[in-house]
């Protein structure tokens, strides 16, 4: 359609150059022909940028979903690695300047189209001096080319400048708290890293700009520069007649806004090419529609599988067999390694992990959940099954509060449908939370409330999900006392009745007594302690262990 609108917009220009130009005398049927004409061009052109205007929005909405659906399929590491910043300027600048590509993309391929089109029709009316004007607008478009490669080039570094830019912001929500009570941080921020960022997004944005203003006020004023060149041609030179040097002088003059609209659309369209780099060099998943483990059945998962597979309601024994996991040094980080680790957890057992900070807790709970893969080892079900070969349905044993955790509005039951309203009620009225929120079907009617009583609404989340393990990290750090007593001494006996094995990180050593079995992490390294080791530390979590207890795996 662009092609034809391009076309029959030079047809316009040739009938009038046939019948308005040349001729003498004027047919009363020509201005009704001239009229029919512009109402096709009008609809031509109109259906073009509609068309490609629905198109462009259509793909940037279908892009916008496989974004976020790779970003759901990617690993925990690799979106740590890319960090908040990058990752939310994609999601947001990036898309932002695609479906900006697409606006303008109708201007680039209409101007494009027509003066490929309006060339033609002038190398057909003189070709000498189409020549001519032809070397003329090779060097126009020459220095173009120039100036737009300095724009490009600004874009990129501009694109970069806004990944620092999105960090500082979060940097600043994030820690709006601190940056209150400490003005003297806040302007150490603020005139900081902060301003950097936003003196090279200045910076490159205004010589972005420039460049972009150079390269089309060059194209608008050398399209005229062709005009007199022509009229010269004719004229002076006698290369042509003066009808011919009119036409010629029509078509660039209708050549002009167009061939300006599609130079001002190309910093657009390089802004987008830049954002689509971004978006491939985060490195996310590969797309792929739907999500693995969806609606899993216990007793038909993986039927067909030569393996016997025992996954949800099946499973007896969990092992993690020499599982190693390092966290890769960087400039200004040492890394760290946990492992290798040898443990062998059975169902429906109440386990506690111990340890200091840094000690490796969160890693051993990553991994046991399969948000971590081992570095080496591997984590094997009843000693068949090895977790990494079904990682999308071992991953469905796990249900988890993390330290960092996120609190969702709504309330799923098993497989993803709304939970039952009786459960959730039950479950409010066990975390005493029931005077505290209203739901709404399965959805939670208020989130603002204390970070103790959203960590009970998590909670919710995780047990309405019905999952096999449930694994909490420092969940009863922010817990009054009484329900901290309430959540060792009842909630955890009543899941350990439902069947339901429990790990729990936690520094409660007044508690350990309620723990089948109790494992301290140091430096990356597993041991369960028993006997007069577990004694000792039900006294003082911070307690060494002299040799009564020993790392799981090592030999005696």
């Amino acid at each position: 359609m662009s092609t034809l609108s391009g076309l029959l917009s030079v047809g316009v220009i040739a009938f009038v150059n046939r019948q308005m130009i040349q001729r003498t005398d004027l047919p009363d049927t020509t201005l009704w022909q001239f009229g029919g004409l512009l109402l096709v061009l009008l609809a031509i052109t109109s259906g073009t940028q509609l068309g490609l205007t629905a198109l462009g929005h259509r793909f940037v909405y279908a892009l916008r979903r496989e974004m976020v659906k790779r970003l759901l399929d990617t690993e925990l590491r690799d979106v740590e690695r890319l960090g908040q910043g990058a990752v939310f300027a994609s999601l947001s600048s990036d898309i932002r300047s695609v479906t900006l590509a697409f606006v303008h993309l109708p201007e680039l391929i209409y101007g494009g189209v027509l003066s490929a089109a309006s060339f033609a029709y002038l190398a057909w009316l003189s070709p000498s001096m189409f020549l001519a004007t032809a070397a003329w607008m090779a060097f126009t478009l020459g220095i173009g080319w120039l100036l737009l490669s300095r724009l490009r080039r600004h874009l990129a570094l501009l694109r970069e400048a806004e990944d620092g830019l999105y960090g500082q912001y979060h940097a600043v929500l994030d820690g709006f708290k601190e940056l209150a009570l400490n003005r003297d941080r806040a302007r150490h921020v603020y005139d900081g890293d902060f301003d950097t960022y936003a003196r090279g997004y200045r910076d490159h944005f205004i010589k972005a700009d420039r460049f972009h203003g150079i390269a089309s006020n060059w194209a608008n004023i050398m399209v005229l520069g062709t005009i007199g060149l022509a009229f010269y041609l004719a004229k002076g030179l006698g290369w042509s007649d003066a009808d011919t040097a009119a036409t010629y002088a029509l078509t660039l003059l209708f050549m002009r806004t167009p061939l300006v609209s599609a130079v001002s659309a190309i910093p657009a369209q390089m802004a987008g090419a830049v954002a689509l780099a971004k978006v491939e060099a985060l490195a996310l998943a590969r797309f792929k529609a739907g999500f693995d483990g969806e609606a899993v059945a216990p007793s038909v998962a993986h039927a067909s599988s030569t393996a016997a597979v025992r996954l949800a309601g099946q499973w007896q024994t969990l092992s993690l067999q020499d599982v190693c996991f390092a966290y890769p040094p960087k400039p200004d980080d040492p890394g760290f390694a946990v492992g290798p680790l040898n443990v062998t957890l059975r169902r429906g057992e109440t386990v506690f992990v111990i340890g200091g900070n840094g000690s490796g807790k969160s890693s051993l709970a990553k991994l046991l959940a399969g948000l971590y893969p081992p570095s080496s080892g591997q984590i094997v079900l009843d000693d068949s099954v090895r977790a990494a070969d079904y990682q999308a349905d071992y991953r469905q044993l796990f249900s988890a509060v993390f330290t960092d955790f996120h609190l969702f509005a709504d309330l799923l039951g098993p497989e993803g449908r709304g939970a039952r309203q009786d459960l959730v009620d039950d479950w409010l009225d066990v975390l005493q939370m029931r005077h505290k929120v209203a739901t709404t079907g399965a959805r939670i009617g208020n989130l603002k409330v204390s970070q103790g009583q959203r960590k009970r609404l998590a909670l919710l989340a995780s047990l309405l999900e019905a999952r096999d393990i449930l694994l909490l990290d420092e969940w009863a750090a922010d817990q009054d006392p009484l329900y901290r007593r309430v959540f060792y001494l009842e909630l955890l006996p009543r899941l350990k009745r439902a069947g339901v094995t429990v790990i729990v990180v936690t520094h409660d050593d007044r508690y350990f007594a309620q723990a089948d079995r109790l494992l301290k992490m140091d430096s990356g390294r597993m041991t369960e302690l028993t006997g007069a080791s577990r004694q000792r530390a039900g006294k003082d979590a911070l307690a060494e262990i002299d040799g009564s207890g020993e790392p799981l795996g090592e030999p005696r």
